[in-house]
């Protein structure tokens, strides 16, 4: 069987090229994946356990159920500042689906979008399947690989149509902040472009910084769409419930696409994206609270280590480590890490160019394994000569 054109030029996921290459392995510690080590709090496994039992088990509104889209318009207006009803929101399999949709809808093939790079090397397949063109422009870790105003208007083409957002950013864990975003927002209504702002990861941000949503800015939620997740902020992976919020015209269209795509998002898991959003939010502050212990003991633990560099990010729940001093590729110490230290990371050339010199750690996973990890990685490449224990 011959495979299509777009088929065989699919760009293959870095992160998981890696989990599939330590599969041949004994005794990994994985550190590769993005997802939460934190089980889904109970009473949200309690209310799609009754769901299931009670009738939902059938199809619902491509656009997803109403009480859920009612209490994600209630959750973005008394969270991220925007001014929307339930008309404005999309339910959809992941934000990954959300994203795919959001650029199928709004872009044309041959039309451009522009991203930082490092970027999530998932956003290259989006843009391949709908026929669009990404333009990374580079970030840097001397300025906290932000993007800029500044740089995205010196990448602009004729065909740029949209920009792609993503604070708190994967892998870098960049946030932008009110004023950055300000200025991103007046360069789009002066060159008239679409905001797509991938926020899955507001949620967790540290020393007490706030994420801010470009949408709530003046002009620009008719300009924005902005796409969400239960997956990171709950602890909700395997659900695959994110959503999109924009015009109501737009949306609509997104509903009729769904309908060709995946019809709609169980209805089960719907239900217990509603208990999320109506519990106190101990649980989500719980979890950021850990995830900052385990960046501090990161910063401690990476810094002793012969030939690497980190500093805390600011948000989300990724290292992005410099490793340049080793002399060698971020794909050769991830190897090597493999190979000597059981331990898998992601090597930042999966990221885009800008993340050659850099391999990501996830520290989605407890600080005992952190621990034993960073050991592991520093009998491979030895300590620092003046570090002390």
């Amino acid at each position: 069987m011959k495979l299509s054109t777009i088929a065989k030029t699919m760009p293959v996921s870095g992160i998981r090229r890696m989990f599939a290459l330590a599969a041949g392995y004994d005794d990994v510690i994985n550190l590769c994946i993005g997802e939460p080590d934190f089980q889904t709090p109970a009473y949200i496994i309690d209310a799609g356990a009754y769901a299931l039992r009670h009738g939902y088990t059938k199809y619902v509104d491509n656009a997803g159920l109403p009480a859920l889209r009612k209490a994600i318009a209630a959750k973005m207006a008394a969270e991220n500042g925007l001014k929307c009803s339930e008309k404005n929101v999309m339910v959809t399999n992941g934000a990954g689906q959300a994203l795919m949709s959001s650029i199928m809808c709004a872009l044309n093939p041959g039309d451009s979008l522009i991203l930082a790079d490092p970027y999530y090397p998932n956003y290259l397949g989006y843009c391949k399947l709908a026929g669009v063109n990404a333009i990374a422009v580079p970030t840097c870790e001397e300025e906290r690989f932000h993007l800029t105003a500044a740089a995205i208007e010196k990448a602009l083409t004729p065909s740029t149509r949209a920009i792609l957002l993503n604070s708190p950013a994967n892998p870098t864990g960049a946030v932008l902040s009110l004023t950055e975003l300000e200025e991103i927002a007046e360069l789009a209504r002066k060159r008239d472009l679409l905001i797509i702002a991938d926020e899955p990861y507001e949620a967790i941000v540290y020393e007490g910084r706030r994420n801010y949503s470009i949408a709530s800015l003046p002009g620009m939620f008719e300009r924005t769409i902005t796409v969400n997740s239960f997956s990171k902020t709950f602890a909700m992976t395997g659900w695959r419930v994110g959503y999109a919020v924009a015009e109501e015209a737009f949306i609509r269209a997104m509903a009729v696409m769904q309908e060709s795509l995946t019809s709609s998002v169980n209805a089960a898991s719907q239900y217990a994206a509603c208990a999320a959003l109506a519990g106190d939010g101990r649980e989500v502050l719980q979890m950021k609270d850990e995830y900052e212990k385990r960046a501090e003991l990161l910063t401690r633990s990476l810094n002793r280590i012969k030939g690497f560099k980190f500093t805390k990010p600011e948000g989300a729940f990724y290292a992005f480590v410099n490793i340049k001093e080793t002399g060698l590729t971020s794909a050769e110490v991830a190897q090597r890490l493999i190979e000597q230290g059981r331990v898998i990371t992601t090597p930042g050339s999966a990221f885009g160019p800008s993340g050659e010199g850099y391999i990501r750690i996830s520290f989605a996973a407890n600080s005992d394994i952190l621990a034993e990890a960073t050991r592991r990685i520093e009998a491979v490449f030895g300590r620092k000569s003046c570090s002390r224990p």
